[in-house]
C-alpha cells in the first residue's frame, strides 16, 4: 500500500501545509501545477524535495479556480478539458526534466476529481487526456465501481491507481461522504490508523452505516497540513511497515 499527499500547494508568499516534514513519509507526491495553488518556484522546490527523497512524482491539475482552490464546479468542453489537463502536466514535466526526474502519474484535484467519478463521460475525457499525453498513470478513487472503472481504462491501455482515504467515511455505495455532513472527516488518531490497516491488510473498509465495502485500493491518500494530521500520517506509515 503505497502513501500519497497533496504537495505543493503554496503560492507566492502564502505557505501551505508542512511539505517538508510529510515528504519523507509518502511513496508518490501529488503536486499542484499553477491551476488551484502553487506557482513555478513552489513546483521546482517541491519537485527538488520528492527528487531527494525519492518519491514518485505525480501532477495535480485542477480546474483553472486559484481563488477557490479548485473546489468549485466548472462547465469545460471536451477539448477545454483535455488542454487545460495538457497544460499543467505540461508545467511540472518541464520543471522535472530541469531537475533530472519525471512526472509518472496524473491525481485530479478537487472538483476536477469529484465530478468526474460522478459522471462516466467525464472520466471518460480524462482518461483520454491521460493516455494522449503518453506514458503516465491516472490515480482515481476507488468506488464499487471500479471494476468498470479498470475495464474503461483497459480499453484505452491506461493503467489506473485505485485511492483510498484513511480519514473520510464511506457511502454504502463506496464514494467520501460529503464534508458539507457531519462526521465525514475523522480526526482521530486511532480511527484513521485503524481505516488505514483495514484497506491495507483486509481489502476494504466498512461504511458509515457498517456495510463492508471491498475495496482494494493500491494506494492510500494522507494529509500533512497540519501538526495532527503529520502525526496521523507517521503512525498510518508506522502500522503499515509492521504488516511487512
Amino acid at each position: 500500500m503505497k502513501l500519497n499527499c497533496d504537495l505543493g500547494e503554496s503560492f507566492g508568499a502564502w505557505t501551505m501545509g508542512m511539505d517538508q516534514a510529510v515528504m519523507p513519509l509518502i511513496d508518490m507526491a501529488n503536486v499542484a501545477c499553477g491551476f488551484h495553488a502553487s506557482d513555478p518556484l513552489t513546483m521546482f522546490d517541491t519537485v527538488r524535495l520528492a527528487k531527494q527523497y525519492n518519491v514518485e512524482i505525480g501532477a495535480h491539475p485542477a480546474y483553472p479556480d486559484l481563488v477557490g482552490f479548485g473546489r468549485r464546479s466548472m462547465k469545460c468542453t471536451k477539448e477545454e478539458l483535455e488542454s487545460l489537463i495538457w497544460y499543467q502536466i505540461g508545467a511540472l514535466e518541464g520543471v522535472c526534466r530541469a531537475n533530472g526526474t519525471q512526472v509518472t502519474y496524473v491525481k485530479p484535484h478537487g472538483a476536477l476529481n469529484n465530478d468526474m467519478m460522478n459522471d462516466l463521460g467525464l472520466l471518460s475525457t480524462v482518461m483520454q487526456a491521460t493516455k494522449a499525453y503518453g506514458g503516465l498513470k491516472l490515480m482515481i478513487p476507488i468506488s464499487r465501481s471500479y471494476p468498470e472503472h479498470l475495464k474503461m481504462a483497459e480499453q484505452l491501455g491506461l493503467s489506473l491507481v485505485l485511492e483510498a482515504f484513511a480519514d473520510r467515511a464511506y457511502t454504502d455505495e463506496g464514494l467520501l461522504v460529503p464534508r458539507s455532513e457531519p462526521e465525514s472527516v475523522y480526526h482521530q488518531s486511532a480511527e484513521i490508523v485503524g481505516q488505514a490497516l483495514s484497506f491495507a491488510r483486509d481489502g476494504g473498509v466498512y461504511s458509515r452505516t457498517g456495510k463492508w465495502l471491498d475495496l482494494p485500493a493500491a494506494s492510500l491518500c494522507i494529509h500533512g497540513d497540519n501538526d495532527s494530521s503529520l502525526q496521523a500520517a507517521r503512525e498510518i506509515k508506522d502500522a503499515l511497515s509492521s504488516l511487512k
